[in-house]
């Protein structure tokens, strides 16, 4: 399985993505915003950090990038994306994931373990989490308050689609929403850093899962097509 890891001007959270990757063995690349072609990689990571310094709004220069129509085009392809953080940002920026992510409500940045609720574990970045299970993953934002309006968080809610939500609700996000799914459910975004908790030496191993998930998910998917 290949995995590309996205950065831009300003992103500080890539080499974390990177060596989550390298953890499991994996192949995985750096990949600059002005690339126009990912079509050699089955996972695409859009990692955490202030992609254009987050002028204008959090993301919103970001999804202008060239990649990001390449991104598109993989969510289309069903190609697996995971947006942490920033990432998520760009992803509700553009268009790709439901809503948007505002000011915390305390309006400080936000730095410390949170718990999180696993909401599904049907998707392919969980399917190794039981349903309900409390993980211990990493926060760090200032924008994470997570917003969209009723008829969608509706949706969110009839698809199945919210993914994590916070046990204790740290920046004032809707329904306690942590992390979602398009409808699909190739495309994940999510505030906490799972990538930040993938050693014993970080403090918690439970973002671990998230990457075995989609690597075994991938493979049996694979593996079928080999077999047809």
């Amino acid at each position: 399985m290949r995995f590309a890891v996205l950065v831009f001007p300003g992103s500080n959270c890539d080499i974390d993505c990177y060596k989550a990757v390298e953890e499991m063995g994996e192949q995985v690349d750096y990949v600059w915003h002005t690339a126009t072609d990912l079509s050699a990689y089955d996972c695409i990571l859009v990692p955490g950090g202030f992609s254009y310094g987050d002028y204008l709004r959090c993301g919103a220069i970001s999804r202008f990038a060239p990649v990001m129509a390449e991104v598109a085009k993989a969510a289309e392809q069903g190609k697996y994306i995971l947006g942490i953080c920033n990432g998520f940002q760009i992803l509700t920026e553009a268009g790709l994931l439901p809503g948007t992510l505002l000011r915390n409500v305390s309006l400080k940045f936000l730095c410390h373990d949170t718990v999180l609720r696993v909401e599904n574990n049907e998707n392919p970045f969980t399917k190794e989490y039981a349903l309900g299970e409390e993980i211990v993953i990493p926060i760090a934002h200032g924008e994470g308050n997570y917003y969209c309006d009723e008829a969608t968080l509706a949706s969110l809610k009839a698809n199945n689609q919210i993914v994590f939500s916070y046990g204790s609700n740290p920046n004032g996000s809707l329904s306690d929403i942590a992390g979602i799914s398009n409808e699909q459910g190739n495309v994940v975004g999510m505030m906490p850093h799972p990538e930040r908790a993938v050693n014993s030496l970080m403090g918690s191993t439970d973002g671990k899962k998230m990457f075995t998930s989609i690597l075994n998910t991938w493979r049996d998917r694979h593996d079928a097509a080999v077999i047809r």
